[in-house]
């Protein structure tokens, strides 16, 4: 019972912290399009922090029991991005993974700074971990990752067509890598040493 009590209170921790990363994930990928002027994400409702409108649930499942999924991808047109496109393509791309570093760093800060207890450490944990799970995987070069849309942006011309004709086969390209465990061979140890650089980061904001 205790087992059952405990498993509890750790999913009433895990759920919301994982919602929220992936909410702030999506929206800053939404806002940032907005902000260099195309509207596709506002039309489509995703400029707002309701977790609603972001999940896919097949993905959300998927993140809670294989602990691999997605949301719903931001929809956006470049075309509306007549000044500086390929910045603006790259700025948009690491929104997401930028905004779930910035909150991995406040969960940090709570955790080193003010050392709490009960349901507040456990959702600060948790909180910490998807947010830096979530950074360093989307940072990954792979289709349909926003690494690889920075990747494909910074590559020449010549290079850039034959890039994004692979992204077609990323989905598939991505299941491959994660269930035959590559994936988490690239991604632990880059986990572990962005936990390792927020928290010692946050730790120096309180010396």
């Amino acid at each position: 019972m205790s087992f059952l009590s405990s498993f509890g209170r750790e999913i009433a921790a895990a759920l919301p912290a994982l919602l929220l990363a992936l909410t702030f994930h999506e929206y800053a990928h939404a806002r940032t399009a907005v902000w260099w002027g195309d509207p596709t994400p506002a039309r489509q409702g995703r400029l707002t922090l309701n977790p609603l409108a972001h999940l896919d649930p097949l993905g959300t499942l998927l993140l809670i029991v294989a602990r691999f999924g997605w949301a719903k991808p931001v929809e956006i047109n470049p075309f509306y991005f007549r000044r500086h496109r390929r910045l603006a393509m790259i700025s948009v791309s690491l929104a997401g993974p930028l905004a779930n570093l910035l909150l991995g760093f406040l969960a940090a800060l709570v955790l080193v700074g003010f050392r709490p207890g009960g349901y507040l450490a456990s959702f600060c944990s948790w909180f910490l971990l998807y947010n830096l799970v979530l950074a360093a995987f989307n940072l990954l070069p792979v289709p349909p990752l926003d690494g690889s849309k920075v990747v494909g942006e910074l590559l020449p011309a010549s290079a850039r067509a034959a890039f994004w004709r692979l992204e077609s086969y990323g989905p598939w390209l991505l299941l491959v890598l994660v269930f035959t465990g590559l994936v988490g061979r690239v991604l632990g140890p880059l986990v572990q040493g962005l936990t390792s650089a927020v928290l010692g980061a946050a730790g120096a904001v309180f010396l």
